[in-house]
């Protein structure tokens, strides 16, 4: 089946909220006619202001947040849950992205957590996996990334599955100019969907897009997200840029 092709930028610890409209406004001229699906993670404290940006030029881009907290509210300081995302705004969570993982210590155990509520409020997931570079000498990415996908769909049904996007972020090129190759990509990517057909079946499996992460940039774009399991891509800090973040939407065509 044709999965059409998702992009979103992750904007990470960037932007106020001026910055933020500005970026946005550039952004809703150069992707009006983008046949891609379009999102976009801006922090937390800018995420309003995003959304009545974009609800002002009528964009057709998305609302992601880069994080949330499993619970619905409770005693959590500095934590925002997956119902107050919802309730700002936002069409869809970034969850155990590395930096969360590594920086934070987040578990395959904590993004199960968080998804199951994510999907309970009907936002849409972006579940990332991936291995360090000590990890893939090792000769363990399928054993890492394998182990971080069993883990975060565990107890999911099917149906659950294909609501869900995985996005593939060899930690070895996040920020670091270095990305996989287009060949590398897909043998992971492939295993990956191999991985969802045991898991939910082969309806689920060809439903659910897998984005590749990872210094992607225009000149990269279109030889990765031509594979033909490389469904989009989750793009760092060329989405800071209105015109490097469109044209990689656009290599998404």
């Amino acid at each position: 089946m044709a999965r059409r092709k998702f992009v979103c930028g992750n904007w990470k610890m960037h932007k106020t909220g001026n910055e933020a409209l500005q970026l946005v406004r550039e952004l809703g001229q150069r992707l009006s006619g983008a046949s891609a699906q379009v999102g976009i993670a801006p922090p937390f404290t800018a995420l309003a202001q995003v959304k009545w940006a974009l609800s002002q030029v009528g964009s057709p881009i998305q609302l992601f947040a880069q994080n949330c907290h499993h619970e619905k509210q409770g005693a959590f300081t500095g934590e925002v849950s997956a119902a107050m995302l919802k309730d700002a705004g936002c069409d869809g969570v970034i969850l155990g992205h590395s930096e969360r993982r590594q920086l934070f210590g987040e578990t395959d155990e904590g993004v199960a957590r968080k998804l199951k509520a994510v999907l309970g409020e009907g936002l849409h997931p972006i579940v990332c996996v991936g291995e360090t570079l000590q990890e893939r000498e090792a000769g363990k990415t399928w054993e890492v990334v394998s182990r971080q996908v069993r883990g975060a769909f565990a107890g999911l049904e099917a149906a659950q599955l294909s609501r869900i996007t995985l996005a593939y972020e060899p930690v070895w090129a996040i920020g670091t100019g270095r990305n996989a190759t287009a060949a590398q990509a897909q043998e992971v990517h492939a295993q990956i969907r191999g991985l969802l057909r045991e898991l939910g079946g082969a309806a689920a499996a060809d439903a659910v897009r897998i984005q590749y992460g990872g210094s992607v940039k225009p000149d990269n774009a279109k030889e990765l997200l031509g594979q033909p399991d490389v469904d989009g891509a989750l793009v760092g800090g060329a989405s800071l840029k209105a015109e490097d973040f469109a044209r990689i939407a656009e290599a998404a065509a």
